[in-house]
This record gives C-alpha cells, sequence and structure tokens, in this order.
C-alpha cells in the first residue's frame, strides 16, 4: 500500500477503476444515442422529400456506417495513447455532425434547399458524421477493459455497455414527444445540448488507466511495472497496427466478429427499423411504436447487458452465449410467424433479451482470447461486428419491397440465420476453451 501511495502521488495519476467505469459509460450513453437519431424522425422527413422504402432503410442506417467502420481504427488507437483524448475525438466529432442535422432540418422545413436530392444527400452526410458518437463503443470498451482485472471485466463490461446502451431506447421513447412539444429543429437542438453537456462531463472526470497516464512521464518498461503494481492486469501492445494485425491473425476474433454483427449491429438495426415495422406492419401511432421500440426492446435488450455481465462471469462466456443466441432464434422465428401486434411484442421481448446478454457475453470473451491487442480485437468486433446496424436495415426494406407487406415479418429470417450461425460458434469457443485447459 506504502508504494501503491508513491507511485500516485509521485507521478500526479488521477482517476480510478470506478470512475473510468462512469466516465466511459457517460460518453458511450451520449455518443451511442445516435443510434436513434432517425428512426422516429424519418416518418417526419420521408413524405416532405418523397422517400421510398428502401431510402428511408438506408436513411436510418447510414449513421451506423461510420458508427461501425470507426470503430476498428478508434479502438486500436487507444492501445496506441489511451481511451481519452480519442473519445473526445468522437464526441466533438459528432457534435459537429449534429450542427450540420440542426441546420439542415430547418433549411428542409423553411425550403430553403428546394432540390430533395440533397436535403437527402445531406441529411446521410451529416447523418454519418453524428453517427460517429456510436464508434465510442469501441474506443469506451478498450478504454475501460484497461481499467478492470479480467475477473471483474464480464461486470465492468456489462455495466458499461448496458447503461450506455439504453440511450437509444430512451431517446427513441422521448422522440415523438419532444418532437410534439419542441418541433423538428428544437428536438434535435436540445439532443445537441445534452451531447455537449456530456462531452463536458467526460472531459472533465475521464483519466485514462494507470499505464497510459505512466508512459507519458516513464520509459514504457517502468511504466509495465508500476501499472501492474497499482493493479492493472491488461498493458497493451502500443501500436494500432501492431494491435490490429495481432488480433486479426486469431481465428477467435473472426468468430466473435460473426456472433457480434447479429447481437449487437443487429440490435442497432431494429432500434432503428422497428419504429418503420410497428407503424407500417401493425399501424401503431408514431408514439406508440417509438415506446414499444425504446422501452419494450431497445431499453431491455441495453439492460440485459448489465446481467449478461454478470452471468459470464460466473458461468463463462462462451455457455452463456450459446443460451442467448438459441433465444435470440426463439424470437426471431417468432416475428417471422406474427401478423399480431401481442405476438409481435411477445417476439421482441424474447429477442431483446437473448440479444442483450448475446452481447454481454461476447465481450467477456474478447480480452479473455485476445489479451495482448485488446484494443485491435475490439475494434474488429466492434466495428465490423457492429456493421450490421447497417447491412440489416435495408435488407430488411428490401424483403419489403420485394414481397410486400408480408416482408416486413419474412425480413426477420436474417435473425434466425446468423443466431443459428452464433450458436454453432458458440460451440465451437466452448469446445476450444475444454481443449486448451486440458479436460
Amino acid at each position: 500500500m506504502p508504494r501503491r501511495k508513491e507511485i500516485l502521488e509521485r507521478y500526479g495519476i488521477r482517476g480510478s477503476p470506478t470512475t473510468g467505469l462512469i466516465a466511459g459509460t457517460v460518453a458511450f450513453f451520449a455518443g451511442f444515442a445516435a443510434v436513434a437519431l432517425f428512426g422516429i424522425t424519418v416518418h417526419t422527413v420521408a413524405p416532405l422529400l418523397h422517400l421510398n422504402i428502401v431510402e428511408v432503410g438506408w436513411l436510418v442506417a447510414i449513421p451506423l456506417v461510420t458508427g461501425a467502420l470507426l470503430r476498428i481504427p478508434f479502438g486500436a488507437l487507444v492501445d496506441n495513447v489511451g481511451g481519452r483524448r480519442i473519445i473526445l475525438t468522437q464526441l466533438i466529432i459528432a457534435v459537429v455532425g449534429m450542427i450540420g442535422l440542426i441546420l439542415t432540418l430547418h433549411a428542409i422545413l423553411t425550403g430553403a434547399v428546394t432540390s430533395h436530392v440533397l436535403d437527402y444527400a445531406l441529411l446521410m452526410l451529416f447523418g454519418a458524421v453524428a453517427g460517429t458518437g456510436i464508434s465510442t463503443f469501441a474506443s469506451g470498451i478498450a478504454y475501460v477493459s484497461y481499467w478492470f482485472p479480467q475477473k471483474r471485466q464480464g461486470f465492468a463490461l456489462g455495466a458499461f455497455a448496458g447503461f450506455g446502451n439504453a440511450a437509444p431506447g430512451i431517446f427513441t421513447a422521448i422522440l415523438p414527444y419532444a418532437l410534439a412539444s419542441l418541433g423538428l429543429v428544437g428536438a434535435y437542438t436540445a439532443w445537441l445540448v445534452f451531447l455537449v453537456v456530456m462531452t463536458v462531463i467526460f472531459a472533465v472526470i475521464g483519466y485514462d488507466a494507470y499505464y497510459f497516464q505512466l508512459v507519458r512521464r516513464v520509459n514504457r518498461d517502468n511504466a509495465v511495472g508500476m501499472a501492474k503494481e497499482l493493479g492493472e492486469e491488461l498493458i497493451p501492445s502500443g501500436s494500432a497496427v501492431k494491435s490490429l494485425g495481432e488480433s486479426a491473425r486469431i481465428w477467435r476474433t473472426w468468430l466473435l466478429v460473426v456472433m457480434y454483427f447479429i447481437s449487437f449491429g443487429g440490435f442497432e438495426a431494429l432500434t432503428e427499423w422497428l419504429p418503420t415495422y410497428w407503424t407500417n406492419y401493425l399501424s401503431l401511432s408514431i408514439a406508440m411504436a417509438g415506446l414499444m421500440t425504446g422501452i419494450v426492446y431497445s431499453l431491455l435488450t441495453a439492460l440485459m447487458r448489465v446481467p449478461g455481465g454478470w452471468f459470464s462471469d460466473k458461468w463463462g462466456g462462451e455457455k452463456v452465449a450459446i443460451v442467448s443466441y438459441v433465444v435470440l432464434v426463439v424470437g426471431s422465428v417468432i416475428m417471422m410467424l406474427s401478423h399480431t401486434f401481442t405476438l409481435s411484442a411477445i417476439g421482441t421481448i424474447i429477442m431483446a433479451i437473448g440479444m442483450g446478454i448475446a452481447n454481454a457475453a461476447v465481450f467477456k470473451l474478447v480480452p479473455k482470447y485476445v489479451p495482448e491487442a485488446v484494443g485491435g480485437a475490439t475494434g474488429w468486433v466492434g466495428g465490423l461486428g457492429s456493421a450490421g446496424g447497417l447491412l440489416i436495415p435495408p435488407a430488411m426494406a428490401a424483403f419489403v419491397a420485394i414481397y410486400g407487406h408480408v416482408g416486413y415479418a419474412l425480413g426477420f429470417i436474417i435473425y434466425t440465420v446468423f443466431g443459428a450461425l452464433s450458436v454453432i460458434f458458440g460451440i465451437i469457443l466452448y469446445s476450444y476453451e475444454r481443449r486448451h485447459k486440458g479436460h
């Protein structure tokens, strides 16, 4: 204890695992809200711009382009420079995107821009820029991982992702009411203020894990030694390119990518797509669609990550993943067969439970299987995995375009197929773990 106190005081080390978890969660909650960017408001904008169902599918998905792809470099860069500067950069870019969206929406409503094509292009552009906030997931996972030892990472990452993931659900639920009371521009302006405030909070309380603070003051070898004395278990490779390369060469990384594609990328996709499903397929009001999407689905999925992390710590991420993906498949089959509100509500709840727990289980496995390159693995899994949020909404819109009204139900076959594949991959990982331990 005296040695620990000496290191903290001598080198001016700030922060703790608790404050690291709080700061990371605050940043992720703020940035991840962009998943809900167009899910509700597209129903106001689409008639103004005369958008068809496929154009709607791409618009609701566009924030997830940068939200997914930028996770790869940003997640890996944490290994190089720490999470604080990376996360701040992501949030500031998101603020710029929100400002651009507000100006574009104002121009659309006032008729300042007469070309629907240009209006749509600007919404896509600034939606993509604002979506950078979504990529705080990968950098945040790496940021929090370095603060906690392996035995506590299931809980820590479950809490981080669970509460952070709650943002789209909350925003999807309140947006219809914000639109009614504040108007389209007013609702987005309030959202911008919230994002700025949360960015400032992170800037004030968010400190990098011990190693990253120490390596700026002493050489790497000494920084590693002292960080371990302070309780830090994970030490980065120190290079973003090296971290990406090392993690890419480990085959287990790619199984986790596919598993995360349907659980987390699928979560993002349904948060954007379900308002259209509820309104167009089952004729719910916008406000009711927002509640069903935001609270019944998105918030429940997010909060299930918290017990999912605890389950993964207790029983192992592999076992928990297998069971949770089976649950996901059951829910998706119900959605494929449903043509009533009650059955769809049941299917939605079952999918939410399975996907939320699966998300926690997968990221319990990332630092376990790629401890030498957590940032790189987080980038691949979080980035390519969350590409499901980009690809699935247009794919589900294509089912509607091809099959008509019944396509809203048939599109859930995507979740059935990828969910079943994830069950198989979970079994492979479980078998590998047993062999690796010599059982």
